[in-house]
């Protein structure tokens, strides 16, 4: 089964955004695939997703579960298949966290642009616009190796 994993900050807003709208694309499409999301930083840890993400699913109509953020670890490289992030200072906190990216795993969830961080902005319409575009973008290009594996 293909692995992918979601990043962002504090694994309250964006990433667990991203691994719900991931799980709901795949059910919709008929994909199976382990998802999962995760904290560059130790703020949030243990804390579940922000109420106004969890609005914005709802809203949205995806479905979510409670959670607790965890961070990124060294064994989850291993784990692994694909790590997505949502902006240039999550990058570099999973290099330091994870020393390198040898298998070149590491990548920005849209090719071209950081994901909007609602955290600051506090505008969960464009973070959401932009995590559904990069999850779907993302989705077909894995839709291949998803079918490989199953």
């Amino acid at each position: 089964m293909l692995k992918i994993l979601f990043v962002c900050h504090g694994n309250i807003c964006r990433s667990p955004m991203a691994e719900f709208i991931m799980k709901d694309l795949c059910r919709k499409q008929g994909y199976t695939m382990e998802v999962d999301s995760v904290a560059a930083t130790y703020e949030e840890i243990g804390n579940d997703m922000y109420y106004p993400a969890r609005s914005k699913l709802k809203e949205k109509g995806i479905p979510f579960s409670k959670r607790q953020a965890r961070i990124l670890t060294k064994s989850d490289y291993q784990k692994f298949d694909h790590i997505y992030y949502m902006d240039a200072e999550n990058r570099r906190d999973i290099l330091r966290i994870l020393g390198s990216d040898s298998q070149h795993k590491v990548q920005r969830l849209l090719p071209d642009c950081d994901v909007s961080d609602p955290w600051w902005t506090d505008d969960f319409e464009t973070a959401y616009q932009d995590i559904w575009e990069g999850c779907t973008y993302r989705l077909k290009q894995l839709a291949q190796m998803i079918d490989a594996y199953e």
